[in-house]
C-alpha cells in the first residue's frame, strides 16, 4: 500500500503545481450528494482494508477505499456495530465516503453522529503530504479536533487515507412498535418519550403512522413497549433499512425536489405542500416540494427553528445545496480550505462555490 499511496502523493503534487481539480472518489454511491462534480477522477477504492480492530477497545482503523459493508461484517462478527448507523445508497460504498459524506442513519440523535465515531483520521493534503489527526483511543483528541472536522467534508479538505472509529456492542434485543397518530401528535409524543429513560434507538412517522424503535436488555425493551404502546411490526430490520437506504416508498419519488431538514425536535410541520416523513424523533424532516418558491420557503423554516435545509436530490441546484453560511462562518471555512488545500484542488465548488 506504501507504493499506491506515494503515487497518489506525486499525483497530487502534480494536480497543485497545475492547478488541476481532482474528484475524489470512493465506490461513487453518494455522487448525486452536494453541488457539482469538478475535476479529474481520482479514485480510492484500491486502499483498502481493515488495518487493526481490537473487539475488546472496541475500535477499528481501516483504510477509506475499504467497502463498508466489509466493516459491518467484521463488527457484527463480535457482536458489535458502527453507532451511527450509516446509509450505503449501493453495495459499493466505501468507509472514506461514508466519513466524507458525514451521513448518519435513524440511530443518530441517540448514538451520536459520524463525527462523534471518528477517533483519528490520516489523509493527504493539498501538498500531498501525509497527515495523521487524532489517535485510536478517546484519550488521543486533544486540542483542535481536525480529524471530526473531515467528517462531513466532502472531500474538499484532502484524500482520506485511513480512519479510526470507535463502536458499540450490538443492543441484545431490539422491538419496533407502530401505532396510528398524526404528525402533531407523533412529534409530541416523540419529545414526551424522548426525556424518558426509556431506550429508544429510533423514532420515525410516515402517514399517520409512527414507529419507535427500543433497544437494550430485554427487560427494559419490554418494560419500554408497555409504556409507548402500539403493535409489534414484522420485519421491523427490513423496515429501517429501507428508510436508512432510501428503499422505503416515501423517496420513490424522483422527480420532485427532496430536502432534507434538520431542526429541534419540537418544531411543528413545516408550511409547505409535498408529501413529508420525520425521523430521529423529530428532528430530521424530509420534504418534497415541487413549488417555485419551495427552496426559499423550506430553509426559512429551517433557520426560524434553529435548523437548515439541504437539497438532498434535485435537478436544479443553481440555488445551492447546503444552508448559504454567514459571512464569518464562511470565513472560517475558506481559511480551513487554504490551510490543507491551498490551491484548491480536491472537490472544488463540491460544497460551496466560494470553494
Amino acid at each position: 500500500m506504501n507504493d499506491l499511496v506515494n503515487a497518489w502523493r506525486e499525483r497530487i503534487r502534480a494536480a497543485s503545481a497545475a492547478q488541476e481539480p481532482l474528484r475524489i472518489v470512493g465506490g461513487g454511491t453518494k455522487d448525486f450528494y452536494g453541488q457539482e462534480l469538478v475535476g479529474e477522477r481520482f479514485d480510492t477504492a484500491a486502499h483498502r482494508g481493515v488495518v487493526d480492530y481490537d473487539p475488546t477497545e472496541m475500535v477499528i482503523t481501516a483504510r477509506s477505499g475499504t467497502p463498508l459493508i466489509e466493516i459491518e461484517n467484521a463488527l457484527a462478527r463480535e457482536r458489535q456495530m458502527l453507532a451511527f448507523e450509516p446509509p450505503h445508497f449501493g453495495s459499493n460504498a466505501t468507509l472514506g465516503g461514508c466519513i466524507a459524506a458525514g451521513l448518519s442513519g435513524p440511530r443518530r440523535p441517540y448514538t451520536g453522529a459520524v463525527r462523534d465515531s471518528v477517533l483519528g483520521v490520516r489523509m493527504l493534503d493539498g501538498r500531498g503530504d501525509d497527515l495523521s489527526f487524532g489517535g485510536r483511543v478517546m484519550k488521543n483528541v486533544a486540542g483542535f479536533d481536525v480529524s471530526r472536522l473531515i467528517a462531513g467534508s466532502l472531500g474538499t479538505l484532502g484524500v482520506i487515507l485511513e480512519v479510526s472509529l470507535k463502536c458499540l456492542p450490538c443492543p441484545k434485543v431490539e422491538l419496533t412498535i407502530a401505532q396510528e397518530m398524526k404528525a402533531g401528535d407523533a412529534l409530541r409524543r416523540f419529545n414526551e418519550w424522548g426525556g424518558m429513560p426509556l431506550p429508544l434507538s429510533g423514532a420515525s412517522w410516515y402517514r399517520d403512522r409512527a414507529f419507535v424503535r427500543l433497544s437494550g436488555a430485554e427487560s427494559a425493551v419490554a418494560s419500554a413497549a408497555r409504556r409507548v404502546g402500539g403493535e409489534a411490526l414484522p420485519d421491523a430490520v427490513a423496515f429501517w433499512a429501507d428508510v436508512r437506504e432510501h428503499r422505503h416508498a416515501f423517496f420513490s419519488e424522483h422527480d420532485v425536489p427532496l430536502w432534507r431538514v434538520s431542526v429541534r425536535s419540537t418544531a411543528p410541520q413545516p408550511p409547505v405542500g409535498g408529501e413529508s416523513m420525520i425521523e430521529w424523533g423529530g428532528a430530521l424532516r424530509w420534504l418534497y416540494t415541487a413549488t417555485p418558491d419551495g427552496g426559499p420557503t423550506v430553509r426559512a423554516w429551517a433557520a426560524e427553528h434553529g435548523g437548515h435545509a439541504t437539497l438532498f436530490r434535485g435537478n436544479d441546484k443553481s440555488a445551492g445545496v447546503f444552508q448559504p453560511l454567514p459571512a464569518p462562518m464562511l470565513a472560517l471555512h475558506q481559511r480551513l480550505k487554504v490551510a490543507l488545500d491551498p490551491v484548491g484542488i480536491f472537490n472544488p465548488r463540491r460544497m460551496y462555490a466560494a470553494f
